[in-house]
């Protein structure tokens, strides 16, 4: 996926006093600039420029964008916002929108009718804008509603409580403080007890449920690495993941990174052919599971985390 969100937020820790490689700063406060995020490049502004950990770092706004999506980055993602530099965003949006569609049309079923093609473009463009991960006032595209003729992406709508939880979650990686692991309850016990609660409301339970929470454990062992963790985290995955061999990130981790997991599923289900009576089945536990996590907010989550070290000696964070 390129750089996440996550990685480029957690890059921002401030190490005060530190002696830039330069001692001006390439690009000023309110600035308007070109910003990689992961392939892309979309047009940003210098919120503030400061030295950390020896280096520049600036701290950008997308504009347009909600300011959830705010982060501090290096000289290394940022453009100055010059012609030359816009035409290759353009040529750069061209290529990648002709490389998508033309993968699209290879796998697209011939249509006998002329609006059902209509339609099925349509269909097509929605999925292709989110697995892009396109920064195209993504709030408005996910909580909006959209024409359900053309609706095929799955929207989760995260309670308002919890998107709470997300913002404390990333101040509390940005002040070097992470989740002591492992967590309890684990992410394996809150799928397990969710399943628990649901048999005993429904009395009993289709084996669909069952299949979407194993496949949403599957997705989490298999993303948190790669997506769910913030840079200053990794070390303590490797020491409690890595380290241990067989051990899977669900049994060990909990709430708090399953819930950024949330988060990244619109855009990751996006790459999956799912039937859209299927599609809908997923959306509606999906957004259940959400609102037990929400009922078990003060269960499920942790008030504060702990400023963290390694165990390898030698090795503070």
């Amino acid at each position: 996926m390129g750089n996440s969100k996550n990685d480029s937020v957690a890059d921002g820790d401030n190490s005060g006093g530190d002696v830039p490689d330069s001692d001006t700063a390439i690009y000023s406060e309110g600035e308007k600039v070109l910003a990689y995020h992961g392939p892309r490049i979309y047009e940003a502004k210098v919120q503030k420029a400061e030295v950390r950990k020896k280096e520049w770092r600036y701290f950008v706004h997308y504009l347009g964008w909600n300011k959830n999506w705010d982060e501090w980055v290096g000289a290394d993602r940022l453009m100055k916002h010059s012609q030359e530099n816009v035409n290759k965003q353009q040529a750069l949006e061209k290529k990648q929108a002709a490389d998508k569609n033309s993968k699209s049309a290879s796998r697209a079923p011939q249509s006998k009718s002329k609006s059902s093609t209509d339609v099925k473009t349509e269909k097509e463009d929605i999925k292709n804008t989110v697995s892009k991960g396109k920064k195209r006032k993504a709030d408005s595209i996910i909580e909006k509603d959209i024409d359900a003729s053309v609706e095929k992406v799955v929207k989760i709508q995260i309670p308002s409580s919890l998107k709470k939880q997300l913002v404390e979650d990333c101040k509390f990686i940005q002040q070097d403080k992470l989740v002591k692991l492992p967590r309890s309850p684990t992410v394996d016990d809150i799928l397990t007890k969710y399943l628990e609660y649901r048999t005993k409301n429904d009395g009993t339970i289709t084996d669909s449920v069952g299949e979407i929470l194993n496949g949403l454990r599957c997705y989490f062992d298999k993303s948190l690495e790669i997506i769910l963790l913030y840079k200053n985290e990794r070390q303590q995955y490797n020491e409690a993941v890595v380290a241990a061999n067989s051990v899977s990130p669900s049994t060990v981790y909990g709430a708090e990174h399953l819930l950024r997991l949330f988060v990244k599923l619109p855009e990751l289900l996006s790459y999956v052919s799912i039937e859209e009576e299927a599609l809908s089945q997923l959306q509606l536990q999906l957004v259940d599971l959400l609102k037990f996590m929400q009922k078990q907010q003060g269960t499920f989550f942790l008030s504060s985390y702990e400023t963290w070290k390694s165990s390898e000696k030698g090795k503070d964070k």
